[in-house]
């Protein structure tokens, strides 16, 4: 990392002006050449910019901070335990403070992996915005990280076109790089969650194929696994069932030797999911019950469950059913306030109790005033097309044709947007 850069990051990072850290060393001038590395300055001016911002220049500890970064780069990944990896940033933040490092600007640029790992999402904009005017001096191998992890965030954000832009662009960078086969498998892995989100179907397929190359030779059976889901979405969409159902069952037998609760049930709702697109409500009602009654699994994944539970049971009229999976879910739907996805969740509960229990008044309210407008609020197109066609039916089941033909409308509409986005 150039020496100017470094200065200017952590000026920047110490909230200090141009002016209070050239005063009396450098003109501010003079400092702003050094920052942006227009010029050369002595290793005696060097010295004192670096005392002034309580920088040490120890040549050792630089190999041992290089040693803890790649540690700890290393253990970015949600399934790894939260605490040890707090425990790592920590550590080097302290002593990224007051020694000078090449290892910096990386370890600033991961902060926002780290932040995202954590579910921070307003600390890893901060951090983008931080890095905004320094990205200008970026290598290769920073504009790669910065580019993913910037993905990452959109990604998390549900910006997912905003999200491919930038794996793009961090794909373009591998030509210059020589990095690890397992991070470029990482690359090729999110691009795929990400077309798989945009509904690039046969894009999915190409890039989870690439990834699963390097898992497998690898033994990196979890995310074998993860890849093997994403195929059995691909594939349920293109109607190759029996290719979905494989991949799905491969994920789930992974799971079951990696012992990953998440793993198996994240196969058996996607399983439930396949089933029901194909009209087999049993089959579907089985794998849905199997996610919603393990206490090991996450709430959502629990929520997402039984909500499909409900569905199912009332697309087959079974209503006495479908109350009893209602007033589980509600009690469910209690534990998981602070779930982002509880306005979600709540709606679609509301909705089926509202139209079972024929409280019609609350069912229209409740739907058209705001659980259709959250839908595209949120650019939820799958559940939009599914709740619009839900009105229009009970519209035209009121006789209300006007007003049902203007929901069946939105259904298609946003049905055709799907399909071509």
């Amino acid at each position: 990392m150039e020496i100017g850069a470094f200065i200017k990051l952590q000026r920047i990072k110490q909230e200090m002006t141009q002016e209070e850290l050239a005063s009396g060393i450098v003109s501010m001038s003079y400092l702003s050449k050094i920052e942006n590395m227009k010029t050369e300055a002595s290793p005696e001016v060097i010295s004192m910019l670096c005392t002034r911002l309580g920088i040490q220049v120890d040549g050792e500890k630089d190999v041992t901070i290089k040693e803890k970064c790649e540690k700890w780069y290393n253990s970015l990944f949600e399934v790894n335990d939260k605490e040890e990896i707090t425990k790592g940033y920590q550590e080097l933040n302290e002593l990224l403070g007051i020694v000078r490092s090449d290892s910096l600007m990386m370890f600033e640029i991961h902060k926002i992996r780290y932040f995202l790992i954590l579910g921070e999402m307003s600390n890893a904009l901060d951090q983008i915005n931080h890095l905004n005017e320094l990205a200008g001096s970026f290598d290769s191998l920073h504009k790669y990280y910065w580019y993913k992890f910037k993905g990452n965030y959109s990604s998390a954000s549900g910006s997912y076109n905003q999200a491919m832009r930038m794996y793009k662009l961090a794909e373009e960078k591998l030509d210059l790089l020589r990095l690890p086969e397992e991070e470029i498998a990482d690359l090729h892995y999110i691009i795929a969650i990400t077309n798989s989100k945009l509904r690039n179907t046969l894009e999915v397929i190409e890039y989870a194929e690439k990834a699963i190359d390097v898992y497998r030779k690898n033994y990196n059976f979890l995310r074998c696994a993860q890849c093997h889901i994403v195929l059995g979405i691909s594939y349920r969409r293109l109607k190759m069932y029996d290719k979905a159902i494989k991949n799905h069952n491969l994920a789930k037998h992974l799971g079951e030797l990696n012992k990953s609760k998440q793993i198996i049930q994240l196969s058996n709702q996607n399983l439930g999911y396949l089933h029901s697109s194909k009209g087999e409500t049993e089959e579907a009602i089985h794998y849905f019950e199997e996610v919603a009654k393990d206490e090991e699994v996450n709430l959502n994944e629990r929520l997402l469950a039984i909500t499909s539970l409900i569905k199912e049971y009332h697309n087959i009229y079974n209503f006495d059913k479908a109350r009893e999976i209602i007033d589980k879910a509600l009690e469910l739907l209690d534990l998981g306030k602070n779930n982002v996805h509880y306005k979600l969740y709540y709606y679609i509960i509301h909705t089926y109790k509202f139209a079972i229990d024929g409280e019609d008044k609350k069912f229209q309210a409740l739907v058209t005033e705001e659980f259709i407008p959250y839908l595209k609020k949120q650019k939820d197109y799958g559940n939009l097309v599914v709740y619009a066609k839900m009105l229009g039916k009970y519209y035209e089941d009121q006789g209300r044709y006007k007003d049902s033909v203007k929901y069946y409308k939105l259904a298609n509409l946003t049905y055709e947007d799907v399909v071509n986005l």
